[in-house]
């Protein structure tokens, strides 16, 4: 990787580091509203305005055509995240920042190997190996040290 692209390094550590923060605070939205999926509402709600600022200051708004070309399965990314906001909400403030990170750690790497292994979702094939098992393995006995901790 060229070092210009020092910054596709560093763009998911910093995004990686907001997760828990973000977690944090939708609990407390959660906690506040009396309701886990009203603060995943208002989650989306802010998301959603800053994002069709940028777009629209972008002039990049997909047409309809675009839209309709979409299959089925591309709209339900934003029911993944809805899943996540809420779950952080919810799970996160009752088994602490850094269990709850733990496990989103272990299911993310969980799914990215299989994602890599059949290549599914636009990512690259790249098949199962020792090692990439053995790191895994290892994140979850990381995550039962934690546990136990």
């Amino acid at each position: 990787m060229p070092v210009a692209a020092w910054w596709l390094l560093v763009m998911p550590l910093i995004a990686g580091a907001f997760l828990p923060l973000q977690a944090g605070i939708n609990g407390q939205v959660a906690k506040h509203f009396g309701s886990v999926m009203g603060a995943a509402m208002l989650s989306f709600a802010v998301g959603t305005a800053a994002l069709l600022c940028v777009v629209l200051f972008q002039r990049d708004m997909p047409s309809i055509q675009a839209l309709r070309g979409l299959n089925w399965y591309h709209w339900c990314a934003g029911l993944l995240g809805m899943f996540f906001i809420a779950t952080a909400a919810f799970a996160g403030p009752r088994i602490g920042a850094l269990l709850f990170m733990a496990l989103v750690l272990a299911g993310q790497l969980g799914m990215a190997l299989l994602l890599d292994h059949f290549g599914w979702a636009g990512f690259r094939q790249s098949s199962i190996s020792l090692g990439k098992l053995g790191g895994l393995v290892l994140i979850f006995a990381g995550v039962w040290m934690i546990r136990r901790g």
